[in-house]
């Protein structure tokens, strides 16, 4: 049979002939604690109820175990060694109603799949958590691996008696004594759900309980016991209370909007280690990184960035969980809709209130780089396969489809949808949908025509040009105002775009610059009039997509481009700013504006910039254009100018504030002078003070990861911070920090541990390529960019999908800049055809990123030669 990896067709045919009536997954974690032989594993039985269209059928079941040690098909046992092949259970003579049961001996992970153990060096205590998207579940328990093969879930753990063990479903009663150190936990049944977003946590967790209680519209009350843990380690900086509020907050705004009492009973949310992703909507039981935990101080866009991962998480309570894509060609009908609802809620429920601005400056960015991938795909993506799902978590199908989204309430209204949600999921509860179900109920709603609109914006690919001409008479008066479409040659498509265009202008010299007018207007076609705008003051500045109400690429007409590089900060409007910013890094990219302009703007105006999420996006665009687009024989010189500006800032801000913090780790990612490397070493040894500034554990690690990498902080100095801070988070650092040393052996030594060998986890192999990949000695990476593609397909053959898209995407020689390395990717992917297509995605995408560098190196190295 074939392998691991299932297709769209063999889940057509499975659902044809399976109906899932129930599970019941008994886990015996005792093995996880303490010394044992490796690899670890656990023993897992279950007990799946289904019935079959045609008796007499053959089908498969989904398992990836070292051992099986029992298969019974409706009491007749079967030869475990003959039906499982390492990754399926083969099951033939099916009645009409069966029952299997499938006893595994399953192993624990160190990849962040399936049932993932994590040590704590701090403490030796252990923790074990599952992560399954898209179809890792099959790790830890048989099953029918897909999403729409739904059904009740009852699980039962036996583990240590000491422990805090949580499944998707409330504990049903007290555990009951297993043996002397052990007992065992029984959990009531789901609701119908997806094999993917079941779960278990189980170890010494620090648990807070909370609760939550509303009275419904028909006079009953809905009570949803609330919990958040995580490590004991980290219970010091556990801030339950805000997780708790903002929690509130979105339950509060979703039972208001969607007429739909929350359908799981209890809802913990359990910050876990080593987690591969932000978080995961398991329905009563989400999981988070821990690094949501905060060990040190950080800036108030963290805490934003930890209330919309909470927010998109619920949302999916509702829009994915309660309602489930068919298969993952509709993955966006959850991800797109979680992302515009973790924004929409924040703005609407939370304290913060910028969310749209952050959406507009950072989510956005994310999907614009996306869909200018050779890789790009329609919202509504074309999956074959499990390997193609894994890629498809996308910005595409997050930010890009929720930009979609916020398009669609412009265009059919905030009433339309939100009635919209709220039939969809009374007509598809515990079921599963595809694109015409959602389009059904909008145009129920709305009275529009949804079908050439999801042609133009769910069906096609690719990302617009919006630019503005205008025309004036002699009395400085716009004549006329027209907006340009333009689209890439691969994907010529015109969409319909809802629009804000907005004039700006400064009333006086040395004035704020400020909107004066605005007009909407629905953009078609190549070029748009905006007729309300005729006979309006020449302006400074025209914006397009004021407002952020669609998705595209804004451009500017020279006048405006003049302005910004001007004036950039004297626009008040934070919204508009952001805009404004992205746009100016879009130009960037595309190598239409040199990087030193943008790194210009950078030091000229960032240190004005008032939202600090907006800052952090800035400096780190900034990096990227120092690391990547800036002309090679510019580098250092535009890298002494810019760190002396980030230092200036430092001193100037704020004593204490957030734009502090971000100035100091900003000044470090680019120290590089004796003098700057001085600082930091006084910073960190306490002979160096800047008011105001607390140089924290995380910080610390900050700085000394720039002097590991400039050759200043040696392996002694590593140690001693580790001494300060022995935890899984100082030993992460320690990795990144040894990694990053510029020496030949060190590097062939990091290599080595993470493309030969497989002991790493996946933190720590995260952790060796960060350090690794730093651009300050790129001469030290050279020699591996051949060996790169020598072992690519080996990582790819022999790996878990999760590790090997790390070291795929984090090894590629990006910072071999030259054509030579270029060619070497083409030649490698008209070398191997017949590869694995996800492997050659990953290829081609990295070999674009290169090929957009040197077009902006060229660029940049143009505006140096004029």
């Amino acid at each position: 049979m074939p392998g691991e990896n299932l297709t769209r067709e063999e889940a057509r045919e499975r659902a044809r002939l399976l109906t899932v009536d129930a599970y019941d997954v008994a886990l015996d974690l005792r093995s996880a604690p303490g010394p044992g032989p490796e690899p670890r594993t656990f023993r897992s039985v279950t007990t799946i109820r289904f019935r079959c269209a045609e008796p007499g059928a053959a089908t498969f079941a989904d398992l990836l175990a070292p051992a099986v040690t029992s298969v019974t098909l409706n009491g007749r046992e079967l030869d475990a060694k003959a039906v499982f092949d390492g990754s399926r259970i083969a099951l033939d003579g099916l009645a009409a109603e069966n029952v299997l049961v499938v006893d595994a001996e399953c192993a624990y992970s160190r990849t962040g799949e399936g049932m993932h153990r994590f040590v704590d060096p701090e403490d030796g205590e252990v923790y074990l958590y599952t992560q399954y998207e898209p179809a890792d579940a099959r790790r830890v328990f048989a099953n029918f691996e897909q999403p729409d093969l739904k059904a009740p879930f009852t699980f039962s753990v036996t583990a240590p008696a000491d422990w805090t063990v949580l499944s998707n479903g409330e504990q049903d009663g007290e555990p009951e004594k297993a043996d002397v150190s052990s007992a065992t936990w029984r959990f009531v049944p789901t609701r119908p759900i997806s094999t993917y977003i079941t779960a278990v946590v189980a170890g010494p967790y620090h648990v807070v309980r909370d609760h939550y209680s509303r009275t419904l519209e028909d006079g009953t009350v809905l009570d949803i016991p609330l919990g958040a843990l995580c490590r004991k380690g980290l219970a010091r900086h556990f801030d339950a209370d805000d997780i708790f509020t903002v929690t509130k907050q979105g339950l509060d705004f979703f039972h208001d909007h969607f007429d739909y009492p929350y359908p799981f009973g209890k809802y913990d949310q359990a910050f876990v280690p080593e987690y591969n992703i932000g978080a995961m909507e398991n329905p009563g039981c989400v999981t988070f990184r821990e690094e949501f935990v905060f060990r040190g101080k950080v800036t108030r866009s963290s805490y934003e960035r930890r209330a919309n991962v909470i927010l998109h998480e619920m949302a999916h309570m509702w829009f994915g969980d309660l309602v489930t894509m068919q298969w993952w060609d509709d993955l966006w009908l959850k991800e797109s809709f979680a992302d515009f609802m973790g924004s929409f809620s924040q703005v609407e429920a939370t304290r913060f209130d910028n969310a749209w601005i952050t959406f507009a400056n950072n989510r956005k960015a994310w999907a614009y780089r996306a869909d200018q991938l050779p890789s790009t795909h329609p919202v509504t993506a074309d999956i074959h396969d499990l390997e193609d799902a894994k890629l498809n978590f996308d910005g595409i199908t997050y930010a890009k489809g929720a930009s979609v989204l916020k398009q669609l309430v412009a265009y059919v209204g905030r009433d339309a949808f939100l009635e919209g949600a709220r039939r969809y999921f009374k007509r598809h509860a515990y079921g599963n949908t595809r694109l015409t179900d959602l389009l059904e109920v909008l145009e129920e709603t709305s009275g529009r025509d949804m079908a050439a609109w999801s042609r133009s914006w769910l069906q096609t690919a690719g990302v617009n040009s919006l630019t503005p001409l205008a025309t004036y008479d002699a009395a400085d008066r716009i004549t006329e105002l027209a907006v340009l479409q333009e689209a890439p040659e691969a994907h010529p498509e015109l969409r319909p775009h809802r629009v804000a265009v907005g004039l700006y202008r400064r009333r006086e010299a040395g004035g704020a610059l400020e909107r004066y007018a605005r007009a909407e207007v629905d953009v078609a076609g190549p070029r748009t009039v905006v007729a309300e705008l005729a006979g309006a003051e020449r302006p400074e500045l025209i914006l397009v997509n004021d407002d952020d109400l669609t998705y595209c690429k804004i451009r500017f007409d020279e006048g405006s481009l003049d302005t910004l590089r001007e004036h950039l900060g004297d626009l008040t409007d934070p919204l508009a700013r952001a805009l404004c910013w992205s746009a100016l890094w879009n130009l960037t990219r595309d190598g239409l504006l040199p990087a030193r302009d943008y790194l210009g703007l950078v030091r000229r105006f960032a240190g004005a910039e008032t939202d600090i999420g907006v800052l952090q996006m800035v400096q780190a665009w900034a990096t990227s254009a120092l690391t990547y687009y800036a002309a090679p024989a510019s580098r250092e010189p535009a890298g002494r100018e810019l760190a002396g500006s980030a230092l200036s800032e430092l001193r100037q801000a704020e004593p204490g504030s957030g734009h502090q913090l971000a100035w100091a780790r900003f000044f470090a990612r680019l120290a590089a002078t004796e003098a700057d490397l001085q600082l930091l070493g006084g910073l960190l040894d306490g002979t160096a003070r800047i008011d105001g500034l607390d140089v924290d554990q995380e910080l610390r690690w900050a700085f000394l990861g720039t002097l590991a990498a400039r050759g200043t902080a040696d392996e002694a100095a590593i140690a001693s911070e580790l001494a300060r801070d022995n935890t899984a988070s100082g030993r992460r650092h320690q990795v990144r920090c040894l990694a990053a040393r510029p020496d030949a052996e060190v590097k062939a030594a990091a290599w080595a541990e993470v493309v030969e060998s497989d002991t790493l986890s996946n933190a720590l192999v995260e952790a060796t390529i960060t350090g690794w990949a730093r651009p300050d000695r790129r001469d030290l990476l050279a020699p591996y960019a051949e060996r790169y593609f020598e072992a690519i397909e080996r990582v790819w053959r022999e790996r878990s999908i999760e590790i090997a898209m790390a070291i795929v995407r984090g090894l590629f020689p990006a910072l071999q800049d030259d054509v030579s390395t270029l060619e070497a990717a083409d030649a490698w992917l008209a070398g191997h055809k017949d590869a694995a297509p996800a492997l050659r995605r990953l290829v081609a995408e990295a070999r674009d990123d290169l090929a957009r560098a040197l077009r902006a190196q060229e660029c940049d190295a143009g505006a140096t030669a004029r």
